[in-house]
């Protein structure tokens, strides 16, 4: 069973998952970041470019997923590092600290509050991340051009391109049209029907819709969503 609550944590969301199959189905880009405890482990999860299938899925999982944008500034690494990653915290982070903070979650009686302490003791000894991120994502969300979303911030093209490879892990475009399936998938699942979809999600059509769906996801929309 999977279940996820907003975390105490501005904009992120803490979620947990039990499963005693060692086959999940695909996790699909989201423009995020999370951080994850499982079988004693804590890894960080990076940006997805394309469907994650997890592998040796079985056991309790627990995660923080960051706002797009924000897990750099909590992680201490660029997104584009950890591009399509799965890696151990310990890569990252002083192995001294994490073997503390595992030792933390490992002996907590919920170690998805646990965790989530994790990052806010993180975010209490880092900066915290620029508004203007939080913008871009509003922007691109909304449907603004990459231009007019560069234009609106101030910032040139090669500028925002930039700033988007460390916040998201690629490219403004790339983010746009993550953003854009995370908005068709939200009203597929609701019923809206596909060509609906399409037009209210921001595709030029329903072929369009169905193309990005294949290549972000890796399989047809009415598969995705069980109705096949």
């Amino acid at each position: 069973m999977y279940v996820e609550r907003p975390s105490r944590l501005t904009g992120a969301v803490v979620w947990s998952r039990g499963t005693s199959d060692s086959t999940v189905g695909s996790v699909l880009p989201d423009g995020c970041m999370d951080l994850l405890w499982h079988e004693g482990r804590l890894l960080v999860a990076g940006p997805d470019t394309r469907a994650y299938v997890p592998e040796g899925a079985a056991g309790h999982w627990a995660g923080v997923r960051f706002y797009p944008g924000t897990g750099p500034t909590f992680l201490g690494v660029p997104a584009h590092e950890l591009r399509d990653l799965r890696v151990d915290l310990a890569d990252l982070w002083p192995a001294s600290e994490v073997r503390r903070r595992t030792a933390r979650v490992a002996a907590a009686a919920d170690p998805v509050t646990a965790l989530e302490q994790v990052t806010l003791d993180r975010a209490a000894v880092t900066d915290p991340p620029d508004p203007l991120l939080r913008e871009v994502v509003t922007a691109l969300d909304a449907g603004r051009s990459i231009a007019a979303t560069a234009d609106r911030l101030g910032l040139s093209a090669r500028q925002l391109h930039r700033r988007s490879l460390t916040a998201f892990g690629y490219g403004p475009k790339t983010l746009a049209r993550v953003l854009r399936l995370q908005r068709a998938l939200a009203l597929a699942r609701t019923g809206v029907p596909f060509a609906e979809t399409a037009a209210r999600s921001g595709f030029a059509d329903q072929a369009h819709l169905a193309r990005d769906v294949r290549e972000l996801a890796g399989m047809p929309l009415g598969e995705l969503l069980g109705r096949g």
